[in-house]
């Protein structure tokens, strides 16, 4: 690995974690674009012929609202400064984020996954895998959430995919998925119309 001045070694890194998280697309607040991201974790390896950041153990992202919590995270960016970026759940745990959305005082969306989460900055899209789940949430209410073994969100045609595989595609036996949509008119789903 090359030695590299700090300024230059974080650079990559950052313009790829302001870029990230598909939470953005999903009407984000709008305000965390603007703020510094934080990193803590046990390690930090960075790769700069593959164009590759790594960060291991008890990893906290930080960015205004949005926390992102995993065991390990990878962030790759090719040449035209694409980002991939994933998110590893430790051993029996969950990768997971969460972030405030803007549309009202305390709207949030939230989403976790037992294996891991990947967010492709030239798509737009992310993917989470293995009991995975994404929650809409208004306080502590949640008004949406959709789960199964793998749940995709394309931000730019705000459409989601789930299956009841990893593989994205749903196989015969392999389970159910599970979505939940609240009713959005709070006096009317009230009086049981």
């Amino acid at each position: 690995m090359k030695k590299m001045n700090r300024p230059r070694l974080l650079q990559p890194l950052l313009v790829a974690l302001a870029s990230m998280v598909f939470m953005h697309a999903a009407h984000a607040e709008k305000a965390d674009a603007d703020k510094p991201t934080n990193i803590e974790a046990d390690q930090m390896f960075y790769d700069e012929a593959k164009q590759v950041n790594t960060f291991i153990g008890k990893v906290v992202l930080t960015r205004g609202t949005l926390i992102m919590h995993a065991e390990k995270l990878l962030v790759k960016q090719d040449k035209a400064g694409n980002q991939l970026t994933t998110m590893f759940a430790p051993n029996g745990g969950l990768a997971t984020f969460r972030q405030k959305r803007d549309g009202g005082k305390d709207l949030w969306i939230e989403g976790y996954a037992t294996d891991r989460i990947e967010y492709d900055s030239k798509t737009e899209i992310a993917k989470l895998f293995k009991q995975a789940r994404v929650k809409m949430m208004d306080g502590a209410r949640v008004t949406d959430e959709v789960e199964g073994d793998f749940i995709s969100y394309d931000s730019r045609a705000e459409f989601y995919t789930v299956t009841n595989s990893t593989s994205g595609e749903s196989k015969p036996g392999g389970g159910r998925i599970r979505a939940i949509i609240q009713p959005r008119n709070e006096e009317a789903s009230q009086n049981g119309k």
